[in-house]
């Protein structure tokens, strides 16, 4: 409790009984039971708390009996209930302007000034009846029939368009919206005696015994009510506080929050009236009080050490200070209860207030242990000492924490670049913040790191992750390397761009057993990642991965990852060649076929690397071989020599991107012929590579393979690739050719029937006079048959096609001609009349076109010679 009010006398021992008061400003209007009606003038004294009480007027006939009185200084009249009926006096001289009548009988009344259209309503209870004026043009009107009720009424109030009548058993709320509808809310209470009074336009308080409900115009009750140690006599509504009239004394509570603020000891009070803000008067029989309010500023500081916050906050906001001082008082109150949240343990609801005030974040994390250094925590002041969080109330604190961080983050990083530093507010006013928001987001990152270690180490890694990650490095790193979290680490390492430092760490934990790291995926998923940029970075920390495991460090170089795949080939093929010779054919592999890099680097040195292999293999092969053995064929070598050579041979047949001329002087001319004799017909020297392939190899097989893949009827080098197998055929050469190949070529004959074999299968790809020339001359002509007569037919279908195709070009030529002749038969006669069906003007001698429907326009008018302009 604190004191919100000082009872201060201003009448004492009056001779009369009081019946009824009411006020405005300076002026109190007194009424007694004898009927006299006093006028004071209460005029505070500038020096001490007291009044200066004057007697203005008294009117001793005023009436034989005062029942209730109501000022409305807006209209400058005076309403009075004086001997059961209701009067309206000039304020000044309180003469009589308007007696209602009507209202004889009268025993209660009450007024609303609609404070949206000024309007002056009144509502007079007679008997069982409630009586409906407004006051216009200075006379009261009624403005709906009067409203019956079940019962006398002992209490009412306006509420909006509703008046609430308290009867001696229960409660209703009655509409003047002229239907007269009336409805029951509920009892009492155990005393029988209603109390209904007026707070706002739009509220009502309600008494049931030591209770106060509150309602609305619909009579709908609120969640919150009153209750006090006795039964209120009557109740009068000075925000934020409501002063119930109780028999032996006053008692001042508050609505939101529920508080009971005062006690106030008065001899007997029985009435209580109010003339505005801070206006408040009490009285009973023979005294009057003033409640005097205690300076808002002392009740503040009362408040504040009684830690009734909402109050505080509530009175500040009515305070006559600046804007500024008010709010910085505001700003202050608000700071003291969200730190007081924190110290009772409520740390979600501190978090959103302090996250409501643009708390500095710096001072907010100094409220828990260890998460700012130590230096700059003795920088920060709070209003009282901190509270010792251990265990489960840490944990659920900085789960607060956490959410009220990434909240400030997420705002920071949105406003980042509005301006160059950012505004917050301390918690104890004075002390030093931060005004730079990247300094304050380095914090908040940090602090963040802290507190997924203690409550959810899960989330650390998405932090670091981050692109706009702001974590203080040296910090971070202490406290990941005393938690032993080195995946972290390394994550951190690498989003800050310290890549040789997360690689040493990465080759340090991949060689302990029970690291989480051990092995080397960590390490080449790293430096997968690096880029074009890192290439040294990559090359210095690679060959040990190639070492260990020669298949994941190959994955460095060939991962399919956009990163991997534009790094520098020729480089790595260069540094591979160096530090592990063995990869290099699996990376041009990969290279060639996965990327599809056409470079004649890369399709030369394969194939380059394909022979030094075969060759080495060969070599191996034949010192395997017992004295007398017969080495296998080519393609059917065993082991890795025979997946070489058909490697070799697949890659030769079926790249187009290498350089043959480069490549056939490093194949020797007494081994690799296959490979040689396809060099040679991609070259375009199909006569030797069918040399080789019909009088070395002895495989006609693959030399009419080679000519079904270079034959091309319409290329000088290749339409007579058939004619030179059929020349190989019959005349091997009489001459040394090519060393060891020259040799082997003059003990091979002629192959006479592979000759014929080849005429007849492909008779369409041989110049026939060409090929005959090439017989020799014994050939019989029964030898010859098949060909000859393939040949023919072959012709006469060629000259069958050609003869039809005459004919259907005459035979359109034809149907043409007749077209013509049908269209040039067309007459028409161009008049002096004719117009241009677009112009309407006469075509005369200008030029014109017709279309075919006979439409005549002239020729500049004919837009679309195919659309004519009349369909």
């Amino acid at each position: 409790m604190h004191d919100a009010y000082e009872a201060v006398p201003i009448l004492e021992k009056l001779p009369l009984q009081i019946e009824s008061i009411a006020c405005w400003e300076e002026m109190l209007l007194v009424g007694t039971k004898p009927g006299h009606l006093l006028l004071y003038r209460i005029k505070a004294d500038a020096v001490s708390s007291r009044y200066e009480v004057t007697l203005e007027k008294s009117n001793r006939n005023f009436a034989k009996r005062i029942q209730q009185l109501w000022v409305v200084p807006q209209r400058k009249i005076l309403i009075s209930l004086c001997d059961n009926i209701v009067c309206v006096h000039d304020l000044a001289t309180f003469q009589v302007v308007v007696t209602a009548h009507k209202t004889k009988g009268a025993t209660l009344f009450t007024c609303d000034l609609r404070s949206h259209t000024g309007e002056l309503r009144l509502c007079v209870v007679v008997r069982k009846k409630l009586q409906l004026f407004t006051w216009k043009n200075g006379d009261l009107i009624e403005f709906q029939p009067d409203l019956c009720l079940p019962d006398f009424p002992k209490s009412i109030a306006w509420c909006g368009d509703s008046i609430c009548v308290g009867f001696k058993r229960d409660y209703y709320l009655a509409k003047a919206d002229g239907r007269g509808s009336c409805k029951e809310l509920f009892p009492t209470g155990k005393q029988l005696e209603p109390l209904v009074v007026s707070l706002t336009d739009s509220k009502l308080a309600v008494g049931r015994d030591d209770m106060t409900i509150f309602i609305d115009e619909e009579g709908t009750m609120q969640k919150h009510a009153l209750r006090w140690t006795d039964v209120p006599i009557s109740l009068e509504h000075q925000h934020p506080y409501i002063i119930a009239v109780l028999p032996r004394y006053l008692e001042i509570r508050t609505i939101e929050p529920m508080l009971l603020v005062q006690s106030i000891d008065l001899q007997k009070p029985r009435f209580i009236t109010s003339g505005g803000p801070n206006i408040v008067y009490v009285a009973s029989s023979q005294y009057v009080w003033r409640l005097l309010p205690v300076p808002i500023a002392t009740q503040i500081e009362q408040l504040l050490q009684e830690k009734q916050f909402d109050l505080a906050l509530q009175l500040a906001q009515m305070t006559n200070d600046s804007d500024s001082e008010k709010q910085r008082r505001i700003h202050h109150i608000q700071n003291l209860h969200a730190f007081h949240l924190f110290c009772q343990r409520f740390f979600e609801q501190s978090m959103a207030k302090f996250s409501t005030l643009g708390t500095d974040p710096s001072h907010v994390i100094g409220l828990y242990p260890d998460l700012l250094p130590l230096d700059y925590k003795k920088q920060l002041q709070y209003p009282a000492e901190l509270p010792q969080l251990m265990g489960s109330e840490l944990e659920r604190g900085l789960m607060a924490l956490i959410d009220y961080l990434t909240q400030k983050r997420n705002h920071l990083v949105k406003h980042l670049h509005d301006s160059e530093g950012g505004i917050t507010a301390p918690i104890v006013m004075g002390v030093q913040t931060i005004r730079s928001r990247k300094k304050l987001l380095q914090i908040i990152d940090t602090t963040l790191l802290k507190c997924y270690l203690q409550t959810n180490v899960a989330l650390i890694a998405p932090l670091l992750r981050l692109e706009n990650n702001h974590c203080h490095l040296e910090e971070s790193e202490r406290v990941l390397r005393r938690a032993q979290k080195y995946s972290e680490l390394i994550i951190l390492y690498e989003r800050k761009g310290l890549h040789s430092k997360a690689l040493n760490l990465l080759k340090q934990q991949s060689q302990k057993s029970n690291s989480p790291l051990t092995g080397h995926e960590r390490m080449v998923q790293y430096l997968q990642r690096l880029g074009k940029d890192n290439l040294k970075l990559i090359f210095e920390f690679s060959p040990w991965v190639l070492k260990d495991n020669a298949e994941e460090g190959l994955k460095i170089f060939t991962e399919d990852l956009p990163e991997v795949e534009n790094l520098p080939r020729v480089e790595i093929l260069g540094f591979l060649e160096n530090n592990a010779c063995d990869l290099t054919i699996p990376y041009l592999e990969h290279v060639i076929y996965n990327y599809m890099d056409t470079q004649p680097l890369f399709h030369n040195r394969l194939i380059e690397l394909y022979r030094e292999k075969v060759l080495g293999l060969l070599k191996q092969y034949l010192q395997s071989l017992e004295p007398g053995q017969k080495p296998s064929t080519v393609g059917k070598e065993p082991g890795l020599l025979g997946e070489f050579r058909s490697r070799l041979i697949r890659f030769l047949e079926s790249s187009i991107h290498y350089q043959p001329e480069q490549l056939i002087t490093d194949f020797p001319l007494d081994g690799l012929l296959e490979e040689r004799a396809v060099l040679l017909g991609r070259m375009g020297n199909h006569e030797q590579a069918l040399l080789i392939y019909v009088h070395v190899l002895h495989n006609n097989e693959l030399a009419e393979n080679h000519c079904r893949k270079f034959y091309d009827k319409e290329k000088e080098g290749n339409k007579d690739v058939y004619l030179l197998l059929l020349r190989t055929y019959l005349q091997p050469p009489a001459f040394k050719q090519l060393g060891v190949i020259g040799d082997m070529v003059q003990k091979s004959q002629a192959d006479r029937k592979a000759a014929l074999r080849l005429l007849k299968q492909s008779y369409n790809r041989l110049d026939t006079i060409r090929a005959l020339r090439l017989l020799p001359l014994d050939v019989e002509m029964r030898e010859i048959g098949d060909f000859l007569e393939k040949v023919l037919e072959e012709k006469w279908q060629q000259k069958h096609y050609y003869q039809l195709l005459k004919g259907l070009c005459y035979t359109q030529h034809l149907r043409a001609q007749e077209h013509k002749i049908f269209y040039e038969n067309v007459k028409f006669v161009i008049t002096e009349e004719r117009v241009c069906r677009v112009c309407r003007k006469k075509i005369g001698n200008s030029a014109f076109a017709r279309y075919p429907s006979g439409v005549v326009v002239h020729y500049s008018c004919c837009k679309d010679p195919k659309v004519c302009p009349m369909e």
